[in-house]
């Protein structure tokens, strides 16, 4: 007996899987989970073979438009989860393969783990109209329909977005090469417990965020900000064997589309290791070290 197939069914399976990567950008640019992400992926496609992709005019757009909205109302659960978050909450890093073959950030218009923390400052609203504007592109009028408010409503909002943004966070790249000698500078000095090396390489305002969710000791749990304070949480790290130790072995990776360094321990990952540098791209201004297992499980050790 052959299969009965149906035609819609396939064509709106089709027309999902076509638009799924951009689908993942905007949903992880908005939330900065990937578990949360693919829940919302789930809903999306519950919600668009329930309607099926015959008579919309535009697919790309009304998929947009289910996914934001189910974003923004996967954000109050977040919030809540949030609320009994053991230290400082990171974004779950997309870390590229080995030899940067397969790299999730690229594919997906992911910006940089340090915009991601900025961008949590925002509100929903606000980080929505950013990511669609800023990070793919979309114009004013798009966003309008998306999120069902008008032209100038959601102008208004991206210009509080964006000058909320660039008053924390300037809009600039350091250079692959710089950032590459930075990193593999900074872990050297780290795994040392190197004082004087680290201090030459912190700025004075340097902060330290590290994500270990109470699942990893010992991790701070509050950011630790200022160069002194930031280089003895560093330095107590390397003499208890602790975040940083000679047991880890070190191989650098792309997260989130730069250059980084991550841990491994046993050949199962432990840390992922992202600076921020300052616009002179010669001292580290944030510090990101994310060890929460849960946020680490995608991450990969291929063979040297």
């Amino acid at each position: 007996m052959s299969e009965i197939r149906d035609p819609d069914a396939e064509a709106a399976t089709g027309v999902f899987v076509e638009h799924r990567e951009l689908l993942f950008g905007v949903v992880y640019n908005m939330l900065g989970s990937v578990a949360d992400t693919e829940d919302v992926l789930q809903d999306t496609w519950l919600s668009w073979s329930r309607r099926g992709a015959d008579g919309v005019d535009n697919p790309r757009a009304y998929l947009v438009r289910i996914a934001v909205n189910h974003t923004l109302q996967r954000r109050a659960v977040i919030s809540r989860r949030r609320e009994t978050y053991v230290g400082p909450w990171l974004p779950e890093p997309l870390v590229a393969d080995e030899d940067g073959a397969d790299d999730p950030a690229l594919r997906t218009e992911s910006v940089s783990l340090a915009m991601l923390v900025v961008l949590e400052s925002l509100s929903p609203l606000e980080r929505a109209v950013f990511v669609l504007h800023e990070v793919f592109g979309y114009a004013h009028t798009e966003i309008a329909e998306i999120l069902d408010r008008t032209p100038a409503a959601v102008r208004q909002v991206a210009h509080r977005a964006r000058a909320h943004v660039l008053a924390r966070r300037p809009l600039y790249e350091a250079h692959p090469r710089v950032r590459r000698e930075a990193t593999e500078r900074f872990v050297k000095a780290a795994v040392g417990g190197d004082i004087a090396e680290l201090m030459e390489i912190l700025a004075p305002d340097v902060t330290v965020w590290t994500d270990g969710g109470g699942k990893r000791r010992p991790t701070a749990l509050r950011p630790v900000h200022g160069r002194d304070k930031a280089v003895r949480l560093l330095t107590g790290y390397a003499k208890r064997g602790g975040g940083l130790g000679s047991a880890l072995e070190l191989r650098h990776r792309r997260v989130n589309g730069d250059d980084a360094a991550v841990l491994f321990r046993d050949d199962a990952p432990y840390a992922v290791i992202v600076l921020d540098l300052t616009p002179e791209g010669d001292r580290v201004r944030g510090l990101f070290v994310v060890t929460n297992p849960d946020k680490l499980s995608h991450v990969q050790k291929e063979e040297a």
